[in-house]
């Protein structure tokens, strides 16, 4: 099996960079205090430790250092035998476990555009090389390059979070069809490719459109961020048809 590479184009994949950043800091910025104690469709966080992750992933692209020291820490707490994402998340959430709304807030958006500068360094040769650990979608674990993940996951991440912390929040989330869109049609083709089957998609709201492949798929009309949620098997649990039912990594 080949390793996953970023459908993307360089400077697409670090323009959304950049401008998820500054966006997740925003709707950090408009959080009240009783928000960031509501419960998240991840069972394991609110929203104030949901934040703490997800500024954990932007310290690591922003620093070559920090990103090596959460790797071996993470994997020391994994083992031989525990699951070396979880042990990351759980980091990064743990080290923040006294942080204030307001202390992530800040760390955030001024580590947000170094991230972003620290993912653009990302040489193609390292872009190219295929990541030591396998990743399991849809029950299969698939090799990775590290282009994927740089350019890719790495936006779709806190793009997912984002969507995440709106709806615990009731909070409308800020969408556009040139960022978030562009980052949906990438989901969407990545999607019929995982699945390779015929379907007609018609995604709604800001960061919407329409897709097909083929002539004798099923058709659906479905919420763009709904979707997007679904295929990230958001909430755990949810039964769809085999199709809808293909996960895209986030």
């Amino acid at each position: 099996m080949n390793p996953r590479e970023s459908a993307l184009s360089r400077p697409v994949a670090m323009r959304l960079a950049a401008t998820e950043y500054d966006r997740c800091a925003e709707l950090f910025r408009s959080l009240s205090p009783a928000q960031w104690a509501m419960a998240t469709d991840c069972p394991a966080w609110n929203v104030r430790q949901m934040a703490a992750h997800m500024l954990g992933m932007a310290e690591m692209a922003a620093s070559i250092r920090e990103n090596l020291r959460q790797q071996r820490k993470a994997a020391r707490m994994a083992g031989t035998g525990g699951v070396y994402l979880d042990a990351l998340t759980q980091l990064q959430v743990d080290e923040r476990a006294d942080w204030t709304p307001g202390q992530i807030t800040a760390r955030y958006a001024a580590r947000g555009p170094k991230a972003a500068a620290g993912r653009r360094r990302a040489p193609a040769f390292v872009r190219g090389r295929a990541m030591l650990q396998l990743q399991e979608v849809n029950g299969v674990r698939e090799p990775w390059t590290f282009g994927y993940l740089i350019d890719v996951i790495l936006t779709r991440d806190p793009w997912m979070h984002r969507l995440d912390i709106a709806a615990a929040t009731g909070t409308p989330p800020r969408l556009t069809a040139e960022h978030d869109g562009v980052i949906v049609a990438d989901v969407v083709a990545e999607w019929a490719d995982r699945h390779g089957k015929d379907f007609e998609l018609t995604l709604t709201g800001p960061a919407g459109g329409t897709w097909q492949a083929g002539a004798n798929g099923p058709a659906w009309t479905l919420d763009a961020v709904g979707f997007c949620r679904a295929v990230s098997r958001r909430p755990a649990g949810v039964t769809l048809d085999e199709l809808m039912n293909t996960e895209v990594p986030f």
